[in-house]
């Protein structure tokens, strides 16, 4: 009875509720579990047969066997009894089939017969048996009871005729004569069936008769032309143009009984047969111009489509229509989309009739935006007065007049509506709109294309480039902080291979304008970003930016007293940050007297010694080395710079020597017998080994992590100590500090603060108890044969017993030490450990069966050479480093050996820990604990923060720590399967949630990330995916325009990943992947900044290699 119930007989029908599991399983690809029963389709088809089914799981079951027809249906017997289960359907009273499921019906087995028709060679007769039964159903006029039922078989018919043009040619004068009967709304259904009969007939040329009707409709009869896959004799033998303008003069009678969407479908056909019948567009225009009238976006554009088609017959009326559509843009009651689409319809048109009529150029050119437009309607306006300016550049140099607008005033009234970017911050999208706005006036005469006309000298010339060189300039200098942005626009010129020459030309323009105009104070350094690009392009004579830094350097010698606090190390830094520039993108020869002039000045009089240590060094290296090999020194000092630092103040290297011992046998070469691997590579191949500890002379951070910082205010700047005082705070000093004044806050700080507090409160304070470990597996090996010739030793090995004659060493213990802040590294202790055998391929072969058991695979064989060790950090700091080893151990003769392993690099991606969870937090809630608690660090990471300087203590009771968060962001060029495939590999434990439906669905059916949170795609489905990521869509710096063709394949979002990793002791770093179909943007944030300069290489080598 129990395998009656888990597998029912093949007589039995399935119930309602089986066929729901079967829909379920087979949606989910679990559809093995069926296989058991008789075919599915004859069980199908004789459930939806059945009179006791319910109707609406008979409409489940036709959904679901057109969406799996290829599975189901493998011959063509399966459609042959599909048409006439269908015919036995449309053929029952309506107390035994409903109208709806005869709809349905007929559209599912319309579209199974067409989709299966691919795979599964499709009999004639069950094709005609199938237009057969539906010109049936249609051949009802005017009968009220069954007209949405006549209606659905016209639309089916028209998808058949699409599927094979002509199909209904010889029955074309009945359809005529339907189409003249029909009165009900079902009428459009016949019009738009015989109208595309009428498309087929024109379009494949065929010679038939529309007027006859001789040839009867029922019984069908497929047409010789489709019979013969299009090569029959009536194609291509000429048409019957009178009937068919007569046809055509009736069809353009009847535009008024249709829906909009009809009307679309209407014209779609109706273009293409008016072309070929060489039709006077007049008839077309008097029955579908006047729809542009209406507020119906699909009704005016098939007015556009027509006007498009036949622009001679609209001559003169192009006014008319750009009138009509910029009213349609300004009226603020339409929906947004609707007003949209208006000007992008504008923009198109202005492309096929800018040339011909000069009043439309002047009405566009009047149609600044308006105060209060949406900023997406602002931007498209704007364009279109870019364009317009084009249009009017063009129109006056052939016409030789000026009495056409000028371009500058476009400019220049046209940012009035985006003013407000001037005080704003600079990442505001009214910003973003506005720089957007500059880089389409400046480039709107010259496109991408080799073929462009245009010149350089033309642009260089123009009005509208040297306007907006002064305008920017003036910009610097009156907001600073827009100096960024400005960097990111000239950036986008330099990085287009067609207008890269533009940006140079700005920067030629910043050296001779904006450097004699700076104010010398301590918010200079606000344009030093730009001063970098100056620095750095070749074309532009070093000697303004000298002398500018020189009395720079001056002003901060005179200025620096004891209030200055670090701003004279921090700000002299920089400047020397770009000497070094200067110094590897110029010659010497123009660089030496004054750049000599300057290091000088700063290595006898600038107050920090740091900076006038470097100026001495690059002072001799200026004087001492040429040009080339200064250059090739100073480029190997930025690859170096990529490795983390020693905190040993007098070695090179981390490795470390020996320590002599009288009792104990030293090998200098142990390392290349003895070897000690990670079991797990590291992604990140660096030389951790090297230190640069010896660059940094003073005890502040090196300069060289000063640049992956948030830029701040030198009001604002603090100073930055060792990493580990700043981040926790005794409580004796905290007592001793001065009471921070009381701050007012809403409920959602106070949320992320209590967050914090229960957060923090779990995490160790490693000074006072035991911390967060990081273990590394690794292993220990040694070789046989260069073990033996180390010690001296000569073995023969017999060709039975080499297992026994192998070498073995007995307690050793591997010792551990770092210069990176790792702790104290617990020691190893190995009891006993084989060499490898002698020859692996010959071992293989001579090692007696009695004892190598059989079936036991290589790996397995090697297990027993092998001792996994495992390496018990404890950091101070998540940073890479080398693990140095010592080995102590003892030979089977008795002596005892010992010596220095090679060191076990230890990457950033190591100290990868998942986030610590309360104790009193259920296991089911945990996923929404980590998203939570990712949304809350990401806002105290963040520029932003609201939790200021709020501090958090931590488990123990005598620590605090505070945050102090960096964000960066990082554009991975890599498609969204790749980038998937790799975050399950390597961070899917560290994934606390994902959002967008595209990336859920992809991620799903892998099913290696759970536990997560899963959000959809809606603009309230998730605040972090969308609480920083700025203007989305209307972006300055986009690189479709310097590409020439839009692309929207790269602009579509998949969805977003949000990945939560603790760095031991207590930090922490979030990443927000935004996915898209060919690349993929990173933004990172986290509360401990040295570490975002490995981060960079970790990303590459995970997702780019």
């Amino acid at each position: 009875m129990a395998e009656k119930a888990a597998a029912p007989p093949p007589s039995k029908p399935l119930t309602s509720q089986e066929w729901e599991t079967l829909i379920e399983d087979f949606q989910n690809g679990v559809q093995h579990k069926w296989t058991s029963l008789d075919p599915l389709f004859d069980l199908l088809l004789s459930s939806l047969l059945r009179k006791d089914f319910p109707l609406f799981l008979k409409l489940q079951l036709l959904v679901f066997l057109d969406e799996f027809s290829l599975s189901f249906l493998t011959s063509h017997h399966h459609l042959h009894r599909l048409v006439e289960a269908l015919k036995a359907v449309v053929q029952a009273p309506l107390d035994v089939a409903a109208s709806a499921f005869k709809d349905q019906f007929m559209v599912s087995a319309t579209s199974i017969l067409i989709c299966t028709s691919e795979n599964v060679a499709v009999e004639a007769e069950t094709e005609t048996n199938l237009v057969e039964l539906l010109l049936t159903v249609v051949n009802r006029p005017n009968f009220g009871s069954d007209r949405q039922t006549r209606g659905v078989a016209c639309e089916c018919l028209r998808e058949l005729e699409r599927w094979k043009p002509g199909l209904l040619s010889d029955v074309v004068g009945h359809l005529w004569s339907l189409c003249q009967s029909e009165r009900t709304h079902a009428s459009q259904s016949y019009l738009l069936l015989f109208t595309s009969v009428i498309h087929s007939i024109v379009a494949r040329k065929l010679s038939v008769s529309i007027l006859n009707t001789s040839v009867p409709m029922i019984p069908f009869y497929a047409p010789n032309c489709v019979t013969d896959s299009g090569s029959g004799s009536e194609s291509g033998s000429g048409l019957n143009v009178k009937e068919l303008r007569r046809a055509l003069s009736f069809l353009l009678e009847w535009p008024h009984v249709m829906t909009p969407c009809g009307i679309m479908e209407f014209v779609s056909m109706i273009i293409p047969v008016a072309l070929a019948l060489e039709l006077q567009p007049s008839m077309l225009k008097v029955q579908v111009f006047g729809m542009i009238h209406s507020f119906d976006p699909v009704l005016c554009h098939a007015v556009l489509r027509m006007y498009v088609h036949f622009l001679e017959a609209f001559e003169g009326q192009e006014g008319e229509v750009s009138r009509r559509i910029l009213l349609i843009s300004r009226e603020s009651q339409h929906f947004l989309v609707f007003r949209l689409l208006a000007i992008h319809w504008l923009l198109g048109l202005n492309q096929f009739i800018f040339e011909k009529t000069k009043p439309t150029i002047e009405l566009c050119s009047t149609f600044y935006p308006a105060l209060f437009d949406p900023l997406a309607l602002k931007a498209l306006k704007l364009d279109l007065l870019a364009f317009s300016s084009v249009c009017a550049n063009v129109l006056r140099q052939k016409s030789g007049s000026d009495e056409l607008i000028d371009p500058v005033k476009l400019f220049e009234n046209g940012l009035v509506c985006v003013s407000s970017f001037k005080w704003l911050p600079p990442t505001s999208t009214e910003t973003a709109v506005a720089f957007r706005t500059f880089h389409k006036f400046l480039i709107a005469s010259s496109s991408h294309s080799d073929n462009d006309p245009s010149t350089a000298r033309n642009l260089l010339d123009s009005a509208i480039f040297r306007t907006l060189q002064g305008f920017l300039v003036n910009m610097m200098l009156e907001s600073r902080r827009l100096v960024p942005v400005v960097v990111a626009f000239v950036d986008r010129l330099l990085s287009c291979q067609k207008h890269s020459w533009l940006g140079e030309c700005l920067l030629q323009k910043f050296d001779e304008h904006l450097l004699p105009k700076v104010i010398m104070d301590y918010k200079l350094v606000y344009c030093f970003p730009i001063f970098d690009r100056i620095a750095e392009n070749q074309t532009i004579p070093p000697r303004g930016l000298l002398e500018l830094l020189t009395n720079f350097m001056i002003f901060l010698v005179e200025k620096h007293g004891p209030d200055t606090g670090m701003k004279s190390w921090s700000q002299g830094s920089r400047a020397l940050a770009i000497c070094r520039t200067m110094l590897m993108r110029h010659h010497s020869s123009r660089l030496f007297l004054r750049l000599s002039r300057l290091l000088a000045f700063t290595c006898l009089c600038f107050p920090d010694l740091e900076v006038r240590d470097n100026s001495r060094i690059y002072l001799r290296m200026l004087v001492c080395i040429p040009g080339k090999k200064l250059r090739d020194i100073l480029n190997l000092g930025d690859m170096i710079l990529g490795i983390s630092p020693s905190s040993h103040p007098t070695s090179f290297f981390n490795v470390q020597s020996p320590r002599p011992s009288q009792k104990f046998k030293s090998f200098k070469n142990l390392s290349s017998c003895i070897h000690l691997e990670r079991l797990r590579p590291l992604l990140v191949k660096q030389f951790w080994s090297l230190s640069l500890s010896n660059l940094v002379v003073s005890n502040a951070n090196p300069t060289y992590l000063e640049s992956i910082r948030d830029f701040k205010a030198p009001g604002e700047e603090k100073e930055i100590s060792d990493s580990s005082n700043t981040q926790i705070i005794p409580e004796t000093r905290r007592i001793n500090q001065p009471q921070e004044p009381l701050r007012v806050m809403d409920s959602k700080v106070a949320e992320i603060l209590n967050t914090l507090r229960k957060y923090f409160s779990c995490i160790p304070d490693f000074r006072y108890m035991p911390g967060l470990k990081v273990r590394i597996s690794c292993s220990l090996r040694f070789e046989s044969d260069t073990f033996n010739r180390m010690l001296g030793i000569d073995k023969t090995v017999p060709s039975s017993e080499e297992i026994d004659t192998l070498p073995a060493i007995y307690a050793t213990v591997l010792n551990f030490s770092s210069s990176a802040p790792y702790g104290s590294i617990p020691s190893c202790r190995i009891p006993f450990l084989l060499g490898e055998p002698y020859n692996k391929d010959s071992a293989s072969q001579n090692v007696s069966l009695s004892i190598v058991p059989v079936g036991v695979n290589d790996s397995r064989e090697e297990e027993k050479y092998r001792a996994t060790v495992v390496v018990d950090l404890e950091p101070r700091e998540p940073t890479p480093g080398i693990v140095d080893v010592h080995i102590e151990t003892n030979a089977e003769n008795g002596q005892i050996i010992q010596g220095q392993l090679q060191g076990i690099t230890v990457g950033i991606e190591d100290m990868f820990l998942k986030a610590i969870v309360p104790s009193d937090i259920p296991e089911d809630e945990t996923p929404r604990y980590n998203f939570n608690l990712f949304n809350t660090l990401w806002e105290a990471c963040g520029s932003s923060s609201s939790t200021g300087r709020e501090t958090f203590q931590l488990k123990g009771g005598k620590g605090i720590a505070a945050i102090g968060g960096t964000q960066s962001v990082k554009l991975l060029d890599v498609p969204a399967a790749s980038l998937i495939q790799a975050t399950e590999r390597h961070l899917a434990r560290f994934v606390v949630g994902v959002s967008g439906e595209p990336l859920i669905d992809a991620v799903w059916e892998g099913g290696i990330i759970q536990n997560v949170i899963w959000e959809d795609a809606s603009p309230d489905a998730s605040s972090v995916s969308h609480q920083d990521t700025g203007p989305l869509r209307l972006t300055y710096n986009d690189e479709e325009y310097e590409k020439g063709v839009i692309s929207n394949t790269r602009k579509r979002n998949l969805g977003c990943f949000h990945v939560l990793i603790f760095l031991p002791p207590r930090f922490h770093l979030l990443f927000q992947m935004e996915v898209g179909d060919v690349s993929t943007l990173v933004r990172m944030r986290t509360d401990h900044w040295p570490s975002l300069a490995y981060i960079d290489d970790y990303l590459e080598a995970l997702y780019l290699s």
